[in-house]
């Protein structure tokens, strides 16, 4: 159980990892042939599509995942009644999928005209609908075998879907260099619709060739009480998350219409879209990226949380999230620090932007409290407090609307970032504490911000001193800048472990490998 615990938990970070690497080579890619007008109005294209998606596969990927985990836990001779579950599970998904895929067709127009501002985003809008049915039936078999413990298919038809979503991207955008930006965010919307449906052919495939197995041969017969089941975990989750995305939308709409207000004189809405594609399409993404790589220590440490909850092993509990903490303070504090010194230089390289490089720069101190806050939200959620986790979530959504409404139009990007920093600060220190006194664990905020931001900063004075000698690199051709940034972020890294190393940074590590060695015998 241990090894296939340890494997799975390989198997998803490793897969994360490749997939967030492609992802951000193809982000790359997009914002150097779309430029930053190209990148706004494609963010905000994703802004609406992600309230859609939502809808679709939010709370039957969760009820999925739920109701059959109870029904596949029963024993051999009533899999018969999981079987049935997972139709039943599969029509509500293509109703929804269909649903969704319907409203955001027929609300198109509407949509780019007064949503967005933007008759562009028309096509785009169409076109990425058709990929919600595909999406829903997807999200419910993923539902399924991750209650089987069969992490396999999700891995490989991710990674078929993003294969085939860059490959379809790639052909249409060399192809057509030149057309109008609507066109091409339209044909890229249109690439990921397909990888959509192909991802879903693969789980299909890999269902077909389960099933047997998973059923143990049974017919399906009605599960018991199939309808009231589905329903009090359907309505909660969906329109919890649909809550929650339709702030998360009308944030991401109202940014570039405040933004031009601001910009009226200096290019309007053009000028507005280029900013707010340049921070969401390229600087952020690069921010987010490394968080991709906790996802072992989530893999590794969440469960175990939830476990030490249900339990009522409290020490253990305690435990556990002051080295969820720690760690993920140390790791963001090491992400920052990079950013903060080599943000400008990689922004240059990767998007020839000096606006991306400063969002960078100013954003990178933020860092810690942004990963700490996402950390602390799923902590929140494996020990039952997930209501107030939502609560945070909606109040920090409805304070950054009124953030955008009130700063952008007299301050412009100064005043949005201003919202994100003041945002991060408020997630965090309401999630944590509300963790913190809902475990009676105490803070320790000298062990989980004060030992990782002095390793830090010294981490950031010897790199700044090295950017300063790698400075003609930088202005040389790619190769010598990909060997200076290298060269940099490797020895900025270096001197960041050897500080932190002694402030307890070796000592967290030590602990969580000897946990989770293999052969330690399972508690």
């Amino acid at each position: 159980m241990r090894q296939s615990y340890l494997k799975n938990a390989a198997l998803l970070t490793g897969s994360d990892v490749v997939l967030r690497l492609a992802g951000m080579g193809l982000r790359i890619w997009l914002a150097n042939e779309l430029g930053g007008e190209g990148m706004g109005l494609y963010q905000l294209v994703l802004a609406v599509y992600s309230l859609f998606v939502t809808l679709a596969t939010a709370g039957v990927s969760v009820a999925a995942t739920r109701l059959m985990a109870e029904e596949l836990s029963g024993p051999a001779s009533a899999r018969g009644a999981a079987r049935g579950m997972l139709r039943r599970l599969l029509a509500a998904g293509l109703v929804l999928g269909l649903f969704a895929a319907a409203l955001q067709l027929t609300t198109a127009d509407l949509a780019a005209r007064l949503w967005l501002g933007d008759v562009r985003a028309v096509g785009a809008l169409r076109v990425s609908a058709l990929g919600m049915p595909w999406m829903a039936v997807s999200a419910v078999l993923r539902g399924f075998f991750i209650a089987r413990r069969h992490v396999a298919p999700n891995v490989f038809s991710q990674l078929t879907e993003q294969t085939v979503r860059i490959a379809l991207v790639a052909l249409a955008l060399t192809r057509t260099e030149g057309l109008a930006v609507g066109v091409r965010c339209m044909l890229v919307l249109g690439a990921t619709a397909v990888s959509e449906a192909v991802s879903a052919l693969c789980m299909l495939t890999f269902y077909r060739r389960d099933a047997r197995s998973a059923f143990a041969g049974k017919k399906a017969v009605r599960p018991a009480d199939p309808a009231r089941r589905l329903w009090e975990i359907l309505w909660p989750v969906e329109g919890g998350r649909v809550l929650a995305s339709a702030l998360h939308t009308a944030e991401n709409m109202l940014v570039p219409a405040c933004l031009a207000v601001y910009l009226a004189k200096a290019g309007g809405r053009s000028a507005a879209l280029e900013q707010y594609g340049e921070l969401k399409g390229m600087a952020l993404p690069l921010l987010t990226f490394p968080f991709g790589l906790l996802g072992s220590l989530s893999v590794l440490l969440m469960p175990e949380i939830t476990q030490a909850h249900i339990l009522g092993q409290t020490e253990r509990l305690k435990t556990l999230l002051d080295r969820m903490l720690r760690l993920t303070g140390y790791f963001s504090a090491l992400a920052g620090v990079l950013f903060w010194v080599w943000g400008r230089p990689l922004a240059q390289l990767l998007y020839q932007s000096a606006d991306a490089g400063f969002y960078l720069e100013t954003l990178a101190p933020a860092m810690p409290l942004m990963y700490l806050e996402s950390m602390v939200d799923g902590a929140m959620k494996g020990v039952g407090e997930q209501k107030a986790a939502f609560r945070y979530s909606v109040w920090d959504s409805i304070l950054r609307i009124g953030g955008v409404v009130a700063l952008l139009p007299r301050f412009g990007m100064k005043g949005f970032l201003a919202v994100i920093l003041l945002s991060s600060l408020y997630t965090c220190a309401a999630n944590t504490g509300h963790l913190l006194f809902s475990s009676g664990t105490q803070h320790a905020f000298r062990r989980w911000l004060g030992a990782p931001a002095l390793a830090a900063v010294l981490a950031a004075a010897a790199g700044m001193a090295l950017r300063k000698l790698l400075a003609d690199g930088f202005a040389a051709r790619l190769p010598l800048q990909l060997a200076a940034l290298g060269v940099g972020g490797c020895a900025t890294t270096g001197v960041f472990l050897l500080a932190a190393w002694p402030l307890g940074l070796g000592e967290e590590a030590a602990a969580l490998w000897a946990a989770h060695r293999p052969g330690r015998p399972k508690k």
